[in-house]
C-alpha cells in the first residue's frame, strides 16, 4: 500500500520507547494522514486562526450576529457548530434547500446547484444576514459558483466573511464561477484546511481510485479551534462567551434555556 503525500508530515508515530513504528494497515494510514495535516494546520495557520477567533469575538461584542454556511459535505463542518454543546450559541446555520449534505434525492442534485448562477443572491435576500455580522463559508474546493457568490454577495451587504477552503484547488483546478475566481479570493480572511486536490488520503495497488478523504475531520478541528480562540478572546475582554451546555449533564437545559432566552435575538435556529 502506498499513500499520498502530505506535505512531508512523518508517519507512523512511535513505539512506547521512542522508537520509529511503520504504519501497516489502513486504518493506521489512515490516522497517520489526518493527524500529520491536523499537525500541519496547527502550524501552519496558528496566525489565521487567532484572527479568525478575534474577528469572531469583535462581531459577538458589537451585537452581530454569526452565520456558517457550507455545501454537501462541506456542510457537515457547518452544522457541527450550530446549537453545539461547547459551542457558541449565536452561530446560526445559513441553509440552503437542496445542498445541506445529502438530504435531497438524488444526492446528485446537491453537486449539481453548487454551480447554479443567481442562487446565493436569492439564498441571502431571504436571510436575516445584515450589515455587522460574519458569516463562516466552507467550502473544499472554492471553485463553485454557490459559494465565491455567496462571499461577494455577503461583503456587499457588509458581512465580514471567513473562507475555510483548500488554496491548493486554486492552482491546480479551474474556477467554476464566471469571474474566473475561487472563495478566497472575497473574503476578509481565508483558512487553509491544506487537503489536497481530490480529498483521498491512501491509495491501494488493488483499488483504482485513491480513498480515505480527511477533510471532514480537519475542517471542523480547524474550526472549533477556532470557536475556542473567540471564547477566550471574549474572556479577556470581559464579556461571558455566550456558550451552550450539554443537555445532557445536570443543569444543562436550564443554562441553555437561559441563554437562548438572553440572545434570543441573535439566534435564528429556534422557534421565536
Amino acid at each position: 500500500m502506498s499513500e499520498r503525500p502530505s506535505g512531508g508530515e512523518p508517519r507512523g508515530g512511535e513505539r512506547p520507547g521512542g522508537e520509529p513504528r511503520q504504519a501497516s494497515t489502513p486504518a493506521e494510514r489512515f490516522f497517520d494522514a489526518a493527524i500529520g495535516l491536523l499537525r500541519r494546520v496547527r502550524e501552519e495557520e496558528a496566525e489565521p486562526v487567532a484572527a479568525a477567533g478575534a474577528l469572531i469575538a469583535d462581531t459577538v461584542a458589537s451585537g452581530g450576529r454569526l452565520f456558517a454556511f457550507g455545501a454537501g459535505h462541506s456542510s457537515l463542518a457547518a452544522q457541527d457548530l450550530v446549537y453545539r454543546a461547547g459551542g457558541l450559541a449565536l452561530m446560526n446555520l445559513l441553509a440552503v434547500p437542496g445542498v445541506v449534505g445529502v438530504d435531497v434525492m438524488p444526492a446528485t442534485l446537491g453537486s449539481a446547484l453548487e454551480r447554479v448562477d443567481g442562487l446565493a443572491s436569492a439564498v441571502l435576500d431571504s436571510s436575516p444576514l445584515r450589515s455587522g455580522d460574519l458569516l463562516l463559508i466552507i467550502s473544499l474546493s472554492g471553485r463553485n459558483a454557490l459559494p465565491v457568490e455567496m462571499a461577494v454577495n455577503a461583503r456587499a451587504l457588509g458581512v465580514k466573511v471567513i473562507g475555510v477552503t483548500s488554496v491548493a484547488y486554486a492552482s491546480e483546478t479551474k474556477s467554476r464561477h464566471a469571474s474566473g475566481t475561487y472563495l478566497k479570493d472575497h473574503c476578509d480572511l481565508v483558512l487553509d484546511s491544506k487537503i489536497a486536490v481530490g480529498d483521498a488520503e491512501l491509495t491501494l495497488d488493488t483499488i483504482p481510485a485513491p480513498f480515505a478523504p480527511a477533510s471532514t475531520v480537519v475542517t471542523t478541528a480547524l474550526l472549533q479551534a477556532v470557536m475556542a480562540t473567540a471564547a477566550a478572546d471574549l474572556a479577556d475582554r470581559g464579556i461571558e462567551p455566550p456558550l451552550l451546555r450539554s443537555g445532557n449533564v445536570d443543569g444543562g437545559h436550564d443554562w441553555n434555556r437561559r441563554v437562548l432566552r438572553e440572545y434570543g435575538d441573535r439566534i435564528f435556529y429556534r422557534q421565536q
